[in-house]
């Protein structure tokens, strides 16, 4: 896949350990191959983040885990059930990732296309509002 590589995401990637690195570049590999047009960009100072008009993903080292950040307002489905946490967040929902564990590839990057959809159609929480108008 290429892409174009932030240097500020590469040094976030760069400074962990090395599991969390190779969750991160895999889900790098995945946000980016949902869509060629997928940027990806630091904010918060350092956290890395995918968009295409709109917030797609954010990544966040813990200590145990990486957090993958998915900016969907819950509107995407989750029929494998890859969310951890976050279920009534009104942004975002969280799929926690720890050592040994493999990633779903598939569910995410299903959940990536449909966001980024979302994000062309106008964004969450254009769409969710449009919902709540004609039920």
């Amino acid at each position: 896949m290429t892409f174009t590589a932030e240097p500020g995401v590469d040094a976030y990637i760069d400074a962990l350990p090395d599991w969390q690195q190779a969750i991160c570049r895999e889900v790098r590999e995945l946000v980016h191959a949902a869509d060629p047009e997928v940027v990806e960009t630091i904010k918060r100072t350092r956290q890395p983040y995918f968009v295409l008009q709109g917030n797609i993903c954010a990544l966040l080292a813990a200590k145990d885990h990486v957090n993958v950040f998915l900016y969907d307002g819950a509107i995407v489905a989750d029929p494998e059930g890859i969310i951890t946490a976050g279920h009534d967040n009104k942004t975002a929902r969280t799929v926690a990732i720890r050592k040994g564990e493999t990633i779903s590839a598939a569910a995410l990057t299903a959940m990536f296309q449909q966001i980024i959809a979302n994000n062309r159609a106008g964004g969450w929480r254009k769409l969710k509002r449009e919902r709540e108008d004609h039920p």
